[in-house]
């Protein structure tokens, strides 16, 4: 399982600096202000957890402004059901065009966007909207995902320092710094602890392809009697925050990209959540798990038997 957390850790209070605000409220962390001209100082995780709850919340204020005044599909990526709003791509100019104000130099990896390199080892890993889909039929599950993470835009390779994910239409913000803890507002998060496999609520999600979808319905065929229930909710950043505030008990994914997943990856493993990759390995487009410790060997167990 991953777990490179630190050694040297923040305080609790230290680590949580900025994770108060709502994603509709006007009370986004003001730490981040400009450094002076030239190449900023290296940041902690609590300044960098600050800065990233200041643009995330104010991103998220954006999208909810324009799902409200309406959506329009810009064009579609992989599949015709593999859409892209207009707001998707303002949103994450908004993003890249404050983090260059706020931390000149460091590297931006956005959904919509050719990626910018860094000169300081930081890296900002972005999605502008995930769960795309239920933002365009307005269904409120959907957020901005904003990472930090020290090395280039690899999630076998970087180490994630801070994250944020705000959902403006819950007013839920979910946060973490390395060695900080993972919180919602207030309040610190801790996973489920289920008995069994068969009291837990597993959550998934499926490909854009039709015809991969059809493989992995019948994969879902092969597990879901041996777990309570199944949730296919839309928004991989979402599914792992619910892990982590025992909302899910397992979630499991094949095909997320980098930005899916960055922030909910740090958000999960700060609460306690069990979180790995295909073989071990850390978390990445070959398969991301995260699973109530209580149940995670069993239930990479049983995604090794269903074919998963």
């Amino acid at each position: 399982m991953d777990d490179d957390t630190d050694d040297t850790r923040d305080t609790d209070s230290a680590a949580h600096t900025g994770s108060t605000g709502s994603a509709t409220s006007g009370s986004a962390a003001t730490s981040g202000s400009a450094p002076p001209s030239g190449s900023p100082t290296r940041p902690d995780a609590a300044e960098l957890l600050a800065l990233a709850v200041e643009v995330t919340t104010a991103a998220a204020r954006l999208a909810a402004t324009r799902r409200a005044e309406g959506v329009e599909v810009a064009d579609t990526k992989s599949s015709v059901v593999d859409v892209v709003t207009r707001t998707d791509r303002e949103v994450e100019t908004f993003l890249r065009e404050r983090l260059a104000e706020l931390r000149p130099g460091d590297g931006f990896y956005g959904e919509e966007g050719e990626p910018d390199g860094s000169s300081t080892g930081l890296t900002w890993v972005v999605d502008p909207i995930d769960g795309t889909v239920n933002f365009l039929y307005g269904i409120p599950q959907w957020a901005v995902s904003v990472a930090v993470v020290e090395g280039g835009p690899d999630p076998l390779t970087w180490t994630a320092l801070a994250a944020c994910v705000a959902n403006p239409l819950s007013g839920e913000v979910f946060t973490a710094s390395r060695g900080g803890g993972a919180w919602l507002g207030e309040t610190r998060l801790a996973p489920s602890a289920p008995a069994s496999l068969g009291e837990s609520l597993f959550a998934t999600g499926f490909s854009y392809e039709s015809e991969r979808r059809v493989e992995q319905a019948a994969v879902l065929g092969r597990l879901i009697g041996q777990v309570r229930d199944l949730r296919r909710l839309g928004a991989a950043s979402l599914d792992l925050c619910a892990v982590a505030a025992g909302r899910l008990d397992v979630y499991a994914e094949r095909g997320l990209k980098p930005w899916d997943h960055a922030a909910g990856v740090l958000i999960a493993q700060e609460a306690g959540v069990q979180v790995h990759g295909e073989a071990g390995a850390a978390p990445s487009g070959a398969l991301v798990v995260a699973s109530a410790p209580s149940v995670a060997r069993a239930a990479d167990e049983l995604l090794a038997r269903s074919e998963f």
